[in-house]
C-alpha cells in the first residue's frame, strides 16, 4: 500500500499526517511527549485534514496534557524499590547508601548515594546529573561514526532537557541538542535521533526529501521512531512495575 506524508503545525503543535487507502480519518497521541499523528484516507486533501485537525484540538490538548500530567505525578518519589530505565534496561532503585553523591550499576540495582538527610528532590537531581553525563559520554561516538554518512558536522552538540522534543537542531549555529532523557531507552534510539537532527542540516523541514534521506541513511529509522514514542512514560518509572 503506497502513502504519503504532510507535516502541519497546529495552535503551535507539530503533527504528522500520513496519507493511506483507508476509509477514514484517525488521530493519536503518542506518549511519552504527546506526539501526534494522523492517519487520513487519500481522498481527503491538505485543508480538509488540517480542518479535522482543527476540530479536534480540544481533545488533542486534553490528551496531551493527561500525559503531561501523569509524568509528574510520581516524579520526585525516588524511594528504593522503584523501577527505573538506563539505556532501556530495568533496573530497581535503592537509596539507602549514604555518603558522596554517587550513582552505579550492580547487577539489577540502580543505587544512588546522596549524603545523610537528603530529600527526594535532591536524589533526583544526582541521578539526572547522572543521566546527562550518560548521554555526554555516548554522543561523541555517535556523531563520530554519522557525520561523515550524513555528510554534515554539527558544529557542538548540547545536553538539554526539553519538555516535547527528544532532539532539535539549531541550524544557524549548526548546533545539536539532546535530551537527556534519552538515557533512560535503548541505544538505537539515541542513534536515531543523532541521524534525525544531522539530516536537519541538509533539509529543516520534515517533508518527502527528508524521509528519502533518512531511509537512505538509516533505513529502519521509522521503527525507532516508534519505538522510542511509544516507550512507557516516565512517570512509570517511579513506580515498581518505562
Amino acid at each position: 500500500m503506497s502513502t504519503s506524508s504532510a507535516y502541519f503545525t497546529v495552535s503551535g503543535i507539530n503533527i504528522e499526517v500520513t496519507y493511506k487507502g483507508i476509509k477514514n480519518l484517525h488521530i493519536s497521541v503518542y506518549p511519552p511527549v504527546g506526539q501526534v499523528r494522523v492517519a487520513a484516507p487519500k481522498r481527503l486533501d491538505d485543508d480538509t485534514v488540517r480542518l479535522a485537525i482543527v476540530q479536534r484540538l480540544p481533545w488533542i490538548k486534553q490528551q496531551r496534557k493527561r500525559l503531561r500530567d501523569a509524568a509528574r505525578q510520581t516524579e520526585r518519589e525516588m524511594v528504593s524499590g522503584e523501577s527505573h530505565y538506563v539505556w532501556g534496561r530495568r533496573y530497581l532503585l535503592d537509596v539507602s547508601r549514604e555518603g558522596r553523591p554517587e550513582v552505579s550499576l550492580e547487577g539489577k540495582t540502580l543505587w544512588v548515594r546522596t549524603p545523610k538527610g537528603s530529600d527526594a528532590e535532591q536524589r533526583y537531581t544526582v541521578l539526572n546529573g547522572w543521566y546527562r553525563k550518560e548521554i555526554k559520554a555516548a554522543v561523541p561516538a555517535l556523531l563520530e561514526k554519522w557525520q561523515p554518512v550524513v555528510g554534515q558536522e554539527a558544529s557542538r552538540f548540547v545536553v538539554r532537557r526539553m519538555k516535547t522534543k527528544w532532539g532539535t537542531c539549531q541550524q544557524a549555529s549548526r548546533s545539536i541538542w539532546i535530551n537527556p532523557e534519552l538515557a533512560k531507552k535503548h541505544p538505537r534510539c539515541l542513534e536515531y535521533i543523532i541521524v534525525h537532527e544531522l539530516t536537519h542540516l541538509i533539509e529543516r523541514s520534515h517533508s518527502a526529501r527528508f524521509q528519502e534521506l533518512m531511509d537512505s541513511f538509516l533505513p529502519d529509522w521509522r521503527a525507532r521512531r516508534d519505538e522510542l514514542n511509544e516507550a512507557p512514560l516516565a512517570a512509570e518509572e517511579w513506580r515498581s512495575n518505562e
